[in-house]
């Protein structure tokens, strides 16, 4: 009698939980989808974000979409930030936001040559007109001309086609390592010479989570169960089987063909993109006090950041470095 009456009450407790309402979670991107959002479609396709108590909606950007204005408002809970100078302008603008999370150890932003042309190394790009755009003129190419000596006179303005720097194989293209050599190679008809920024010093963290102050102070529960599920379907999304999220993002975004996915996997696998440096021994999303400073320094330097923020207002460690999801990363 009672076992039965156990096994009743486990089986109402059950119950019980399982009917708890799900806490609803508005997640801004800020582009259109595709395999470099690929973890969250993941935690949302394979129901993570719901086994962690939390009904989560993703709220695509886009070109005429700018998702990081409806944070701050309480029109979204979370938003993928781009890298770690969007926390900084946060800061001197005394936007009440905070990083929470960064997925991308790397910044995915690189330089594409032509091959036979004598570019070997990463200095021999100054040789080179480089196509940059005008974002990329006011951030990492100032890095560029203080600690490499680039010089802008030898810059053409990138408007994100390809058929300038196609047509000149003297000149070099900006462009994301998960998506535009692969464009390259399909519209050229060759293999490029890619330089990834990130390995050249540019320690910017990419692809942040970003929350309201007062949702970090008020329900610091949802932060991080957030933060852990996002980080479980990135673990997921590189390592098991990812069709579910892919489909996911295909009907968000119908121009991602199952090659560019693919190839955009493999390459944030091969570059070590989500998961290095500090995930090893702390898990995918890991920050640091010691990479943040010395990201903003190395700005500070470039004249692109105020020496006078306090940088450290701008995120908190609090909910990653706790190797969430390290047991579904492949042994090495």
């Amino acid at each position: 009698m009672k076992i039965w009456f156990v096994l009743l009450f486990a089986a109402l407790a059950t119950a019980g939980a399982r009917a708890q309402p799900l806490d609803k979670v508005a997640f801004g991107t800020n582009w259109v989808a595709q395999g470099e959002h690929g973890g969250f479609y993941q935690a949302l396709a394979d129901g993570t974000y719901r086994k962690y108590g939390l009904d989560v909606t993703i709220v695509q950007g886009g070109p005429n979409v700018n998702n990081r204005i409806l944070l701050p408002v309480g029109k979204l809970d979370f938003f993928m930030s781009a890298n770690t100078l969007q926390m900084f302008d946060a800061v001197e603008q005394n936007v009440p936001t905070l990083a929470v999370a960064a997925i991308f150890q790397k910044e995915p932003q690189v330089l594409i040559a032509h091959p036979g042309q004598g570019i070997d190394k990463f200095e021999d790009l100054k040789r080179l007109t480089l196509f940059v755009s005008k974002e990329g003129i006011a951030t990492y190419f100032q890095w560029l001309k203080a600690d490499y000596g680039f010089d802008e006179a030898k810059v053409k303005p990138y408007t994100f086609n390809a058929q300038p720097f196609l047509a000149d194989k003297r000149s070099a293209m900006q462009g994301y390592v998960t998506s535009e050599p692969y464009a390259i190679e399909k519209q050229g008809g060759f293999k490029p010479k890619v330089f990834l920024l990130a390995d050249q010093g540019f320690d910017a963290y990419s692809t942040l989570i970003e929350t309201r102050r007062d949702l970090v102070e008020k329900k610091p529960d949802v932060v991080q169960r957030f933060v852990d599920a996002s980080v479980i379907g990135w673990a997921n999304y590189l390592y098991d089987e990812n069709k579910a999220a892919n489909a996911q993002i295909r009907r968000h975004n119908p121009e991602m063909t199952e090659d560019l996915l693919a190839y955009s996997v493999a390459t944030m696998k091969e570059h070590g993109i989500v998961d290095s440096g500090d995930t090893g021994a702390r898990g995918i999303g890991a920050m640091t006090d010691a990479r943040m400073k010395s990201f903003f320094d190395k700005m500070v330097r470039a004249g692109v950041a105020k020496p006078s923020i306090d940088f450290r207002k701008g995120y908190t460690t609090q909910f990653v470095n706790k190797r969430v999801g390290a047991d579904l990363r492949p042994r090495q």
